[in-house]
């Protein structure tokens, strides 16, 4: 296999050793990978799947006959991971990265762009009367 799957490969083989289906229920990791397994998988697991899926496809892809996959580094969905930062399983820049912000639901209501343009507008005819 080509080397830009390499890595995404090992981190499925690995999360999916050490997940619950085939350290408790004893099934096998291809079996887990299937229909009525593959849904008790943990959620790391399930985009690892995915990411796999589509690096896989990409390599047949003809519009990235030239380019190629872009490859993709376990050790930066680690590291993005402990940050807490967005990240994407395959390719490309981050799709969540920094447009996520915590809030604590006592913020206040952002004003209406035309509320603000009235109170622009009122103040500017008050400026002409004067």
């Amino acid at each position: 296999m080509p080397s830009s799957c390499k890595e995404i490969r090992a981190a499925l083989a690995e999360c999916l050793q050490e997940s619950e289906c085939v350290m408790v229920q004893r099934h096998t990791a291809a079996e887990c990978l299937r229909s009525p397994l593959a849904d008790s998988l943990p959620t790391k697991c399930q985009q690892l799947k995915k990411g796999f899926g589509e690096c896989r496809r990409g390599m047949i892809d003809m519009r990235k006959r030239f380019r190629g996959n872009q490859p993709i580094t376990f050790k930066s969905l680690e590291t993005s991971e402990q940050s807490g930062e967005g990240y994407q399983l395959y390719a490309g820049k981050s799709a969540f990265a920094g447009s996520v912000r915590k809030t604590d639901g006592n913020e206040p209501e952002p004003r209406d762009w035309r509320e603000l343009e009235n109170e622009k507008y009122q103040k500017e005819q008050e400026a002409k009367k004067k």
